[in-house]
């Protein structure tokens, strides 16, 4: 079932349907909401002429950045998993 779910960033207001949980698409839509607004804070420390678009993109790397860093690790807990695995296999199959 669709259901709308309004996010708020840098002053402009937003609606979009999800097919989701709304409970996980408003999770999601804080997470967004909260790296924006790190991301706005601490560039417009540093420089006050930071466009809301730059503002955007740096918060979209930093999630994308970190969502590629859980993949990897991710990756290699498998492959470490299965490694392990495959040892212990060949031990058991060595005792029997």
């Amino acid at each position: 079932m669709e259901e709308l779910v309004t996010i708020e960033l840098l002053g402009q207001t937003y609606t979009f349907k999800t097919d989701s949980d709304t409970i996980k698409a408003k999770e999601i839509v804080d997470f967004l909401v909260k790296e924006v607004n790190r991301v706005e804070t601490q560039q417009s420390s540093q420089s006050s002429s930071i466009t809301k678009f730059a503002i955007l993109i740096s918060a979209t790397l930093n999630i994308v950045n970190e969502n590629f860093e859980l993949k990897m690790k991710h990756a290699d807990l498998l492959k470490d998993i299965s490694e392990r695995s495959a040892k212990l296999i060949g031990m058991l199959d060595e005792r029997m």
